[in-house]
């Protein structure tokens, strides 16, 4: 007996070439895997939940919609008051962020809470003028993702080849932001991104820290048709031991960026490149074997660059550089200061200044902003212990 069940007409059922009108009912019964363990008062339920799912999402459409009437306006008092550049306000985005996520009460995550806000406000900020971010490109980096993490996706994202055309294009006024690594958990500092600050009137805004996973892409489907590995060379030392292990032969060719190197894979024959998932997706690569990376916790964190300072939050770091005599205890003379205030240092990271031998710059994170009345304290009696004293920005705790 062949059965032919047209869903779009549920009365009409073919047996045998003869057609039979069935209840709906009668239909369930005939098909007990499909319906067992829901009875009419289960159905009845179920149907009603859906019916209130419906009712809150035209709710939540038309709050949304309200709100994005209310950033227009808020743009067109910000126009009429002179405002052209940047509609952005880091600390009042995470005052909103953070007001969300302590405000949650489930079952939805604090996180998810966060990156649903996060959109929102960057869907409505583009509404008003959508920022301009400049990145380390080509197109699917890791900077790339961090940016979107940092600022949501309705943002136009200006790759670069360099992290000093970063500087550049924001200093320009090219872009109102740029997003630079700093440091990698497994490897260490950005010299390049150090080097930059030293020389450069920006200001940092933010802070983003991802998690990297990488891949190993190719257009082919087999690992043992590999005959050359492009990446980045902080990626190819992150994954040297996967490398040595499953392909200990085969060169290992260093370039400017993972997404590069997706794009080499997709252009040679019998290539491949480790990369994220998203230059998988953007070159049209078959990825091989995920999450390769040595370490598990490999995480790199980003910097966020602007022309503005940022007003305080409540939850601040603040960035410094810091140039010390060559003397005995001038170090104890820095640190000092910090510990009777207070304040916690998170970060303290020495560079040579290349100005003169054996001479260091130093680069140091601490808790607090500059208009926290402690932190003015310590960096008051900071400065009469070094040669130079730069502030780099006060910028919100990374919290998405």
């Amino acid at each position: 007996m062949r059965w032919l069940i047209s869903w779009s007409n549920l009365s009409d059922v073919t047996v045998d070439g003869h057609v039979t009108g069935f209840t709906f009912n009668a239909l369930r019964r005939l098909l007990p895997s499909r319906w067992d363990g829901m009875s009419g008062t289960d159905h009845t339920e179920l149907q009603s939940i859906r019916l209130e799912i419906d009712h809150i999402d035209d709710q939540l459409l038309a709050l949304i919609n309200r709100r994005a009437h209310c950033a227009k306006k808020v743009a067109a008092i910000k126009t009429s008051q002179g405002e052209i550049d940047c509609f952005h306000r880091p600390e009042r985005e995470v005052e909103v962020l953070r007001r969300m996520m302590d405000k949650n009460e489930g079952p939805l995550s604090r996180q998810t809470i966060g990156r649903f806000f996060r959109e929102l406000m960057s869907e409505c900020l583009a509404l008003e003028k959508p920022l301009v971010v400049a990145f380390l490109g080509p197109q699917g980096t890791f900077t790339q993702q961090a940016a979107y993490r940092h600022f949501g996706q309705a943002i136009n994202t200006t790759p670069t080849t360099t992290i000093e055309d970063i500087f550049k294009l924001v200093e320009s006024g090219a872009c109102q932001y740029g997003v630079v690594p700093v440091e990698n958990s497994t490897d260490g500092v950005i010299t390049h991104t150090l080097d930059s600050l030293l020389h450069s009137s920006l200001v940092i805004t933010g802070e983003v820290s991802l998690r990297i996973h990488h891949n190993l892409m190719s257009s082919h489907e087999r690992l043992d048709a590999i005959e050359v590995v492009y990446s980045h060379q902080q990626s190819l030392a992150q994954c040297r031991q996967w490398l040595d292990r499953y392909l200990p032969n085969t060169p290992r060719t260093p370039v400017s960026s993972n997404a590069e190197a997706a794009r080499l894979a997709g252009q040679q024959d019998h290539a491949a490149a480790i990369a994220g998932e998203v230059a998988a997706d953007l070159y049209g690569l078959h990825i091989l074997e995920r999450d390769i990376e040595d370490e598990p916790d490999n995480t790199t964190r980003f910097l966020v660059l602007g022309r503005n300072p940022v007003g305080s939050t409540g939850t601040d770091k603040t960035s410094l550089l810091l140039t010390l005599q060559n003397d005995p205890g001038a170090l104890y003379g820095v640190l000092e200061p910090f510990a009777r205030h207070g304040i916690s240092m998170s970060k303290i990271e020495s560079r040579p200044s290349r100005k003169v031998a054996w001479d260091y710059v130093f680069f140091v994170d601490v808790e607090g902003h500059l208009q926290d009345e402690s932190l003015a304290k310590a960096l008051k009696e900071v400065g009469e212990h070094v040669t130079l004293l730069k502030i780099l920005g006060s910028y919100p705790r990374a919290i998405v």
